[in-house]
This record gives structure tokens, C-alpha cells and sequence, in this order.
């Protein structure tokens, strides 16, 4: 028997006992399951109207809303792959992301870039279309992500889009309610906020958005709507747990079954202080990448395990040292995962990092420990996590390197309380260089979350004759530097 497609999900919903049941708020904002359904068919028709065609990328580029799902779903009924693009891009890095997805269609608001068609939100007039039922694209997401390379690039799900084995197996591991209530404080334009939003709704469960976070409006919408289940990266729950103390306790949360939290390493007293707070049965940890090989870990297990991101079976996870031999157990490594999980996605823009059988690394360093548990020891020294977000040290240096008064840029993630690391570049110039200049020109190249938010500038050479960079011991020195009392330009 065929797996349903998403599309035929929604138009059951749409046209059953819960028609009439709200299945989307956001601020001013209410569809209902039948409003979906609709709306969704109108804009496939739309789609399909414009050439959309089977297994075309469309491009959605919308900010938190009832139109971000409407557009999805419309992408998915006219057998098409939503291609999830962030909302607030430079005219520059839009062209690149959009030159590399080749989508068909464009779906956003304002400028767009020559060569695509683009279609405004709510254009949903009746074309005189009829698509057909079951309609179903290969790969059910494509998720753009900044490139190590310094480009963009694309990572695209090979899930179908139905609901089948792995979609319902995610549904299974996340404990995603069934008919319940689930909050998204998430930007939909990130992987896990798009992801689980999509699950909820595929499962019946009714989405609560928020158009941006705010840590007392999640409590108040908790406590309001009945929340089941929320999905928040560390920075989140930091800002919730930072708030006065009877603010926090102003608000009833029992109705909360699942905190789910993932994208960076949660810190131990913030995770300990939530599982104090909640309890540990609620507490749910998921170590995984947009590629989508995943670990998981109760509040139990981390209690008896502190600090593991979950149990890592040997055909799942491997760890190799540099000469790629496997590492015993307590010896650090790159984390390689088997089993399918190189080949439940492709790039469009970069090439996965495969060993010679086939395992997947996403870059991470860490120690399986002798009963099996994997601990993280850090990321890819590459790579900067804010607030959750990945941003690719080398993106930011091709757009620093671009401004004609940068020498080289090198940039590395150094600490911050608020989004656990902030970007901060490493500049080799002329002593005219003005660091205004420069983040007044960064700032047309890359998303405003991708900006260095310090600066300083040095004489000497930032790179060996070799054109190699050392990064690790570059911050490492500006660690010390802080502990020192030393600060650093901030931008404007």
C-alpha cells in the first residue's frame, strides 16, 4: 500500500470532523484544518499554473506565519520540494542561494532576482487548475545552509514526500503528540522549527507560532494554549531560565509533556537547573544534524550519563582519529555516523564528507565513554554555533575578503552568555583600514545573524606560506585575552 502524501494528509483533515478546529495561530493570524486544505490546493493550482512541474524546487522565503505553511503545503500538493530559504538575505546572497537551487518558482516578498519567477504571498485566485491527488516529490525538503567553502549550499532530504517509515519513525522519537498542541518559537526558516512544525501538523497536532521569541510570551502561550510539546534550542531555554523568578513561576507549564532541545551544546547547569524545574521525564535531548543522522537522550539517562547527547551503538557511531583508525572508548575523535545515514540526503553546492565505508561526518569531535555513551567534546573549530544557527567561519571571511581595505580576514566563534558564541573577525589590513567601513559592507553580503559582532585588526600575516590558517590556536589566544581583562572592537 502507498504511503499518503502529505498533500492528501491535509485534504483528509481538511475535510473531516475536525474541519472546523483551528490547526495554525500566530499573532493575528487563525487557520483552521479546512482553511489549510484550501488555501494550500489554490496555490499548488497556482504553482502548477506558473510550470511547476514534479520534483521542481520551489522556493519559499517568507517570515513566521499562516503563508509559510500555506506555501509548503502548496509546494508539496503540486509534487514540488520546498526549497526553505531564510527571509532577511542580502540582494547578493539571495542571487548565489537562488542561482545555486534553480527553483522554478519564488515565493516572497519584495525585490527578487532576475531569472526566477517569484509569487507574492496570498496570490491564490482560482487559475481554472485542477491538481491531482497524491502528488508526492522525491525528496520532500531541501534546507539551505552556509557552505565550509565559503558559498552557500543546499541539503536535500531523501524522505518522499509521504508519510512513511522514517517520517513516522521521527514522529515515534521525538514523541511528537498525536492530535495534541505543540509551540514553535523557531524561525521556520531553520531546519528543526521547519521540520517539527510540518511533523506536528502531519500528525494532526495544532501549531502555536510565534513570529519571534520572546521567553515570558512562550511561557504565556504555554500556560494559554495548553502546549504539549516545544522544541528550543539552549539560548531559549537561557532567557526563560533568566527571567525573575516570579515571572517564571507566574505561569502554568504543567500541561508541557516533551521540552525537546537540540542545534548546540546545552550547558550543564542550564540543563540541570530545567530538569529541576520540569522533571527529568520531560526533558528530551536530540544530537542531530540537518542531514539527518540522530542520537537521543532522556533527562534520566543524562542524569546517570552528565553531558552525553545519548547511547551510541557501534553500527551507528564510529569514532576515528586523524590516521582514520578507530578510537577506544574515552579517547577523542571525529564522530562518524553508519548505517544510512549518508545516504538519506544529498548537497547541492559541496560534497559529504564520507569515509572509505561510507560513514558520514558532520564534523563534530567527541568520546564514546565504555558503557556506550557518546560525549561531545567540541564542534568543528570551522564551524560557530549562535543561538543554534550554524554559521561557516569561511562564508564570513569570503565576504570579509571581498572588502577591498581587507588584507585577509581570519574569523573564529568566541564565548557569549546570551547566544553561547558571537562572531568575531580577525582582520589583516592597512593601518587606514576602518573597521566601520568594513562591517558597513559586510552587512550588504551576508544575513544580519552571519556578522561579526567584534572586530580587531593586525600587522602581521594571518595565514603560513602554505595558505594554512591556525585557527584553533587563534582563539585560543583571545580566550586568554578575555580572561585577561583584553576586549575587542564591537560593531556598530
Amino acid at each position: 500500500m502507498t504511503d499518503p502524501s502529505f498533500g492528501d494528509i491535509i485534504a483528509a483533515f481538511g475535510t473531516g470532523p475536525t474541519a472546523g478546529e483551528t490547526a495554525i495561530t500566530y499573532p493575528g493570524e487563525r487557520l483552521s484544518w479546512a482553511d489549510l486544505d484550501s488555501r494550500s490546493a489554490a496555490r499548488a493550482a497556482r504553482l502548477v499554473s506558473l510550470g511547476v512541474e514534479s520534483d521542481d524546487f520551489v522556493a519559499v522565503s517568507l517570515p513566521n506565519g499562516t503563508e509559510h505553511h500555506i506555501s509548503s503545503f502548496a509546494a508539496w500538493r503540486a509534487g514540488a520540494t520546498p526549497c526553505i530559504l531564510p527571509t532577511k538575505l542580502p540582494g547578493h546572497e539571495l542571487a548565489q542561494i537562488v542561482e545555486l537551487a534553480e527553483p522554478r518558482v519564488l515565493i516572497r516578498d519584495g525585490d527578487q532576482p532576475e531569472g526566477v519567477t517569484q509569487l507574492a504571498p496570498g496570490k491564490d485566485d482560482d487559475v481554472g487548475l485542477e491538481v491531482p491527488s497524491g502528488l508526492a516529490a522525491a525528496h520532500w525538503k531541501a534546507v539551505t545552509s552556509g557552505g565550509s567553502t565559503g558559498r552557500p549550499k543546499l541539503i536535500v532530504d531523501h524522505a518522499p514526500a509521504r508519510f512513511g517509515e522514517r517520517l513516522q519513525g521521527l514522529t515515534n522519537l521525538v514523541r511528537m503528540p498525536q492530535g495534541g498542541v505543540m509551540l514553535n518559537p523557531g524561525p521556520l526558516y531553520h531546519n528543526a522549527p521547519f521540520l517539527f512544525t510540518n511533523l506536528a501538523l502531519l500528525a494532526s497536532t495544532r501549531v502555536i507560532g510565534m513570529a519571534r521569541f520572546d521567553p515570558e510570551e512562550a511561557l504565556r502561550l504555554i500556560e494559554q494554549e495548553r502546549v504539549e510539546w516545544v522544541c528550543m534550542v539552549p539560548t531559549m531555554m537561557q532567557r526563560i531560565w533568566n527571567l525573575p523568578e516570579d515571572v517564571r513561576s507566574r505561569y502554568d507549564v504543567s500541561s508541557l509533556q516533551h521540552v525537546v532541545h537540540m542545534a548546540a551544546a546545552c550547558p550543564p547547569w542550564l540543563k540541570q537547573a530545567w530538569i529541576d524545574w520540569l522533571g527529568p521525564d520531560r526533558i528530551f535531548e536530540v544530537y542531530a544534524g540537518t542531514e539527518g543522522a540522530a542520537l537521543f537522550i532522556t533527562g534520566e539517562e543524562w542524569l546517570a550519563k552528565r553531558g552525553s547527547v545519548g547511547k551510541a551503538p557501534p553500527e551507528l557511531v564510529t569514532i576515528l582519529d586523524e590516521d582514520g583508525a578507530p578510537c577506544p572508548p574515552g579517547v577523542i575523535g571525529e564522530i562518524y555516523f553508519g548505517g544510512d545515514a549518508g545516504t538519506n540526503f544529498h548537497y547541492i553546492g559541496a560534497d559529504a564528507k564520507l569515509d572509505g565505508h561510507g560513514r558520514l561526518s558532520l564534523g563534530d569531535l567527541g568520546y564514546v565513554d565504555a558503557d556506550g555513551y557518546l560525549f561531545l567534546s567540541d564542534r568543528r573549530t570551522d564551524m560557530i554555533i549562535r543561538g543554534g544557527a550554524n554559521i561557516y567561519a569561511a562564508e564570513v571571511e569570503a565576504a570579509l575578503s571581498e572588502c577591498s581595505e581587507v588584507d585577509d580576514a581570519v574569523v573564529v566563534g568566541l564565548p557569549c552568555d546570551d547566544l553561547g558564541q558571537r562572531v568575531h573577525a580577525i582582520l589583516q589590513g592597512r593601518g587606514d583600514l576602518s573597521l566601520d567601513a568594513v562591517d558597513a559592507f559586510v552587512r550588504t553580503r551576508l544575513a544580519k545573524y552571519k556578522c561579526p559582532e567584534s572586530y580587531e585588526v593586525v600587522s602581521e600575516a594571518l595565514r603560513s606560506d602554505a595558505g594554512k590558517v591556525r585557527r584553533g590556536a587563534l582563539r585560543d589566544e583571545r580566550l586568554q585575552w578575555l580572561r585577561d581583562g583584553k576586549y575587542f572592537q564591537l560593531a556598530r
